[in-house]
């Protein structure tokens, strides 16, 4: 049985998705990018502003499910612009200090709203 989550702590979906989906013990949480929950507006600065509220708009949609970081067992980053890699990576490690996600990054256009950068995200309940 699948529960949809939900958080006004993240932002509202822009498109037919949910902010998140528990089934089987995993949570599926949907590409964030960096959109100010109270504003429902792009977050303005560059890589590190974008990266830093998109780390925040997952963690508020693991905690509206019960889950945290260290729940968290496979990402996938979009990037507009690879060269960004090593701006994103020293902000997403803070979040993943010990024993990080498995992971994939990839460098695509057109990410919505002309975000920089979106960040899909599994979680799993600890022993599940």
């Amino acid at each position: 049985m699948k529960k949809i989550i939900s958080t006004p702590n993240a932002p509202k979906a822009i498109a037919t998705y949910s902010q998140a989906v528990e089934a089987g013990g995993m949570l599926f949480v949907a590409g964030q990018i960096a959109i100010d929950p109270s504003s429902g507006k792009l977050v303005e600065g560059g890589i590190e502003e974008q990266t830093l509220q998109v780390m925040k708009n997952i963690g508020a949609i693991l905690e509206a499910a019960g889950y945290s970081y260290k729940d968290v067992v496979k990402t996938v980053c979009l990037l507009s612009n690879m060269a960004n890699y090593s701006k994103v990576n020293s902000i997403y490690g803070t979040y993943f200090p010990k024993e990080p996600p498995a992971r994939a990054a990839y460098s695509v256009s057109g990410l919505p709203m002309g975000s920089l950068i979106e960040i899909e995200t599994i979680a799993c309940r600890q022993g599940g």
